[in-house]
């Protein structure tokens, strides 16, 4: 994904924050899409493909968490929620339902621009692995060249940052990776203190991976300090 042609797709009812998120967007050489729903967000992801959305969760014919599900259902196209919603919960339910970030209105526009950014530059990196040839412990098996992960005879499809957590757990395999380094890899610097971002997303891996999320055998907890892929007993340590 190049970050000097994206293609945004702006989900947003208020016509004035609608227009000034458009102008700002298009003022740093971007392509916009916009839809004043749901429905004409969903219709504009089938048709057009955008590299990212950017969702309001107040919408008029649906609630915005319920649309980031049924995006994220749709494609792994990264999602950054733009809410006036402030609480931890509201941040933790989209995040929770697959968006990829959260920014809390009112915010600068220099802030929404480095988030694009930042998104921009995890999902290029995920699109091109640095590591090639297999990962494989007990019945998990990552592909890095055609970026496909496997449990048992099963393909599982994760989203981009699932991916990138994945990733970077083989890496680090059978050692401990901390919340922090977790935070600054996939999310980057500024997200260094949102540590219920890593609690959810390893809670995602784990519903896809593990055959008893709440008894798991890979995606290990170190309590207080981080997480650790199990490497067995002759998984190779990247």
């Amino acid at each position: 994904m190049n970050g000097n042609t994206l293609r945004i797709l702006l989900i947003e009812d208020d016509p004035q924050m609608r227009l000034f998120l458009t102008t700002t967007l298009e003022d740093s050489g971007w392509n916009v899409l916009q839809a004043a729903t749901g429905k004409q967000g969903l219709s504009l992801v089938r048709s057009h493909g955008p590299n990212i959305v950017i969702l309001d969760l107040g919408l008029p014919d649906t609630d915005g968490v319920d649309l980031a599900v049924r995006l994220r259902k749709l494609s792994p196209v990264p999602i950054i929620v733009v809410s006036a919603r402030d609480r931890e919960s509201d941040i933790t339910r989209a995040l929770d339902a697959g968006a990829d970030d959260y920014l809390t209105k009112p915010f600068r526009n220099a802030e929404l621009i480095a988030r694009i950014k930042a998104v921009a530059r995890r999902a290029a990196r995920t699109d091109a692995p640095s590591l090639t040839g297999v990962f494989s412990v007990g019945d998990l098996r990552i592909d890095f060249s055609r970026r496909q992960v496997f449990v048992a005879a099963s393909e599982i499809h994760l989203t981009p940052i699932e991916y990138k957590l994945l990733l970077l757990l083989a890496r680090h395999a059978g050692l401990v990776v901390t919340h922090r380094q977790i935070l600054q890899d996939v999310w980057g610097p500024s997200h260094a203190d949102q540590s219920h971002y890593v609690r959810i997303y390893m809670g995602h891996l784990r519903h896809k991976l593990e055959t008893d999320p709440a008894r798991p055998r890979y995606i290990l907890t170190e309590a207080g300090v981080g997480y650790r892929l199990w490497a067995g007993n002759d998984a190779p340590v990247f």
